[in-house]
């Protein structure tokens, strides 16, 4: 049985196959690596609770590309303290409060996030914007995200930094927010 790190090293794999395969306009594949690397992630959680959140929330980025979050969502609530301290794992809470539609906790979870630094900032706004349906401030909030994406091009990890974008706008789309933000960096979203 492989242990944390190997399944997380998976899942990682997982997720930039899926990034390339999405940029790539190979939107089949991508659900599917996107599904594996959510599944490689709650796997690795099992085998070994991170001293951070960030496998939680690549797991949950990844089932939100894939189209598959209610699962993930409900484990990510389950796992993570009400309020928690980590700017990752605030954003953690955030994006499961979004899927399972509790709004206030969507919004309480971005306001710890700012304290965190500019990505995290825009990413509060965005995450805000949702919460209360500002569709402008939104598609401003989304418009930053992508800036941001192409004057850094890639993580550090050399996944594509699309995930975020592609994330929100999976969020958006069933409240009628998503604003099909236009970059060489992001897939046309189905």
């Amino acid at each position: 049985m492989k242990d944390a790190q190997a399944l997380l090293l998976d899942a990682i794999a997982a997720e930039a196959r899926g990034q390339r395969a999405l940029l790539d306009g190979d939107a089949e594949t991508a659900a599917d690596a996107m599904r594996a690397a959510a599944d490689g992630y709650r796997r690795s959680w099992e085998v070994a609770p991170p001293t951070s959140y960030g496998r939680l929330v690549g797991m949950l980025k990844a089932a939100v590309i894939a189209g598959d979050a209610e699962a993930e969502a409900a484990y990510a609530r389950g796992a993570l303290p009400d309020a928690p301290e980590s700017p990752t794992a605030g954003y953690a809470v955030a994006v499961a409060a979004l899927v399972q539609g509790d709004d206030a906790g969507a919004a309480a979870a971005a306001r710890g996030m700012r304290a965190a630094g500019p990505a995290f900032v825009r990413a509060a706004d965005a995450v805000e914007a949702l919460a209360t349906g500002d569709a402008n401030a939104y598609a401003a909030a989304v418009a930053a995200i992508v800036a941001d994406f192409e004057a850094r091009e890639r993580h550090l990890t050399g996944v594509p930094i699309a995930d975020t974008a592609l994330m929100l706008e999976r969020l958006a789309e069933p409240r009628g927010l998503a604003c099909r933000p236009r970059s060489p960096l992001l897939p046309a979203l189905a």
